[in-house]
């Protein structure tokens, strides 16, 4: 159809030529000239997402609103927040020295860097990609030397988010109810999580073959976005399900590797903060798909379709491959 000649050129031109082109230049770029300007890519970032809200400008699909659309040019633009915001964190938190452990000085303004980039993402509502943020936010805290005390106060007051979140918004506290019994509404709500458990289930051990996929067809709601993971896991089977995880965990291990060798604090956090957000869309799209969290609607990174998500993931990873280049010699 037409719809999908559209996606596939989006994904070609946005997607893999932009995108190696990002990545290509991103590993050029010494990563420190990032730090200075993260204020402004902040900031840029956070209007772009907020633009989304614009009569004209902004487009809803599936009751949220989180695309930009130009004539016939779409972008989601919390893409590009995500990384905007783990470059401004690295930043802050690598300036931060010893005041990470005070609370007035420290904590006390993460949490408002984080309250700032979650506002604009909980109106649209896109509540997943706030929680990867955070997730990405509290590896970094971490790192930076945050004290677990306060990391562990951080988790308890996320819990009582959701539970806010799940009682003020229909969707979350069905998404909960669903992932706890997918039964529920096997016509409605849970039809998603039914068919996927079906298409892992049909994979086997070597699974159907490239391309046989029968859930795909009319079956499978988004097969090629979030649910794509259960087209592959009945394609390839338990066999090519487990090489691609253990793929992921082969780039999140060299990640944190890189990111243990960078040159200075602020190359070390940039890494555990990029590496942390694609680790996490991995996990909560994988987990999805077979029934160990509630449905997210996130795609699954480097293999979902969407042209802005894998333009801005390649220019993540050039990223992290600049720190690689500039990363200390090892001891002998």
């Amino acid at each position: 159809s037409d719809l999908n000649k559209d996606i596939m050129m989006c994904d070609i031109v946005f997607g893999i030529i932009g995108g190696s082109v990002a990545l290509f230049l991103a590993s050029i770029v010494h990563y420190r000239w990032w730090r200075q300007y993260a204020f402004y890519i902040f900031l840029t970032t956070l209007i772009l997402t907020a633009l989304v809200f614009v009569p004209k400008l902004g487009a809803a699909h599936g009751g949220a609103t989180r695309w930009l659309e130009i004539g016939s040019f779409s972008m989601q633009p919390g893409e590009f927040l995500k990384i905007g915001f783990v470059i401004y964190i690295a930043t802050w938190l690598s300036g931060m020295k010893a005041q990470i452990k005070s609370v007035t000085r420290g904590t006390l303004p993460f949490l408002g860097l984080i309250a700032l980039a979650g506002v604009p993402l909980l109106m649209q509502p896109d509540t997943d990609t706030f929680l990867m943020m955070v997730a990405a936010a509290l590896a970094m805290f971490i790192t930076a030397g945050g004290r677990y005390r306060d990391v562990c106060i951080m988790i308890l007051g996320g819990v009582l988010l959701i539970t806010i979140l799940a009682l003020t918004r229909p969707y979350i506290k069905e998404r909960i109810e669903i992932f706890m019994n997918p039964s529920l509404d096997p016509q409605g709500s849970g039809y998603q999580i039914k068919q996927s458990l079906i298409a892992v289930g049909s994979g086997g051990l070597v699974g159907r073959g490239f391309g046989q996929s029968i859930q795909k067809f009319e079956y499978l709601p988004e097969p090629i976005g979030d649910s794509i993971f259960a087209v592959y896991a009945e394609e390839f089977g338990f066999i090519g399900s487990t090489i691609l995880v253990l793929l992921f965990s082969g780039f999140a291990l060299r990640g944190y590797r890189i990111a243990t060798h960078a040159s200075d604090l602020f190359g070390m956090l940039l890494v555990v903060g990029i590496i942390t957000v694609i680790l996490a869309q991995v996990f909560l799209n994988i987990a999805a798909m077979v029934a160990l969290a509630p449905l997210s609607g996130l795609p699954l990174p480097f293999i979902s379709h969407g042209g802005t998500a894998l333009l801005v993931t390649l220019g993540a990873v050039g990223i992290v491959l600049s720190v690689s280049k500039y990363r200390r010699p090892a001891q002998k």
